[in-house]
């Protein structure tokens, strides 16, 4: 019988999760959960929407654990709030790793991670709680990601790296061995850093340039 868990949001993410739950783990979603002023309709995803203020008299943490799926808004600080505002409540909150991910690391993850398909995760990778690693990410032999970040997709985080909390790293990302990205660092799509990041620092790298061609100019 599958463990059953509520999902905390309403937004892409929060469909998603119950898609990738459904298909793919051994946990059933029974509900979804907001703060009573975002909740506007009682039912999601043709499951019940509870209030985040009524959760706890109708699913109790005693019989249900709960997932967290937000996004990084605030540099991943209001998931944050909300994992500790559930954890508060008494929940225990779920992981989901796809079955399409190769994690190879005798260290396992921590609560109300989010590690979706084609993440290669190395041998001694620590990935510690409320981590968000999007699609086909490269994460580097002995590297740490600490707690509440999003790794975006196709991203490249080499050996004996730290990814220090609440980071967001752009897709197509590049980060170079032995790095240590600082706590709120942001990366835009395609940074390629090399050095250590200063706290709550952004990076953002060169945009192309449109030429004063047409593409039926070129020989393709």
């Amino acid at each position: 019988m599958k463990e059953k868990i509520i999902i905390f949001g309403t937004g892409d993410i929060a469909q998603l999760a119950n898609y990738y739950f459904e298909i793919d783990s051994k946990y059933e979603v029974v509900a979804f959960t907001v703060d009573r002023d975002y909740c506007q309709n009682d039912m999601y995803e043709n499951k019940p929407l509870i209030a985040f203020e009524d959760i706890v008299s109708k699913y109790p943490p005693t019989e249900y654990k709960m997932f967290i799926a937000l996004s990084y808004a605030q540099m991943n600080m209001l998931r944050e709030k909300k994992y500790h505002e559930a954890k508060a409540r008494g929940y225990n909150l779920v992981s989901y790793i796809s079955s399409k991910c190769s994690y190879l690391s005798q260290f396992k993850c921590g609560d109300n991670c989010f590690i979706l398909e084609d993440n290669t995760i190395q041998p001694f990778v620590e990935i510690k709680n409320n981590v968000t690693l999007w699609s086909g990410n490269h994460i580097g032999h002995h590297s740490v990601i600490e707690s509440h970040n999003f790794i975006s997709s196709h991203v490249v985080i080499s050996g004996h790296c730290n990814v220090e909390s609440n980071c967001f790293v752009g897709v197509n990302s590049t980060i170079g061995h032995q790095v240590t990205i600082g706590k709120e660092t942001l990366l835009g799509a395609g940074s390629i850093i090399t050095k250590n990041t200063e706290e709550k620092s952004v990076y953002v790298p060169a945009k192309s340039n449109k030429l004063d061609k047409t593409s039926n100019m070129f020989k393709l």
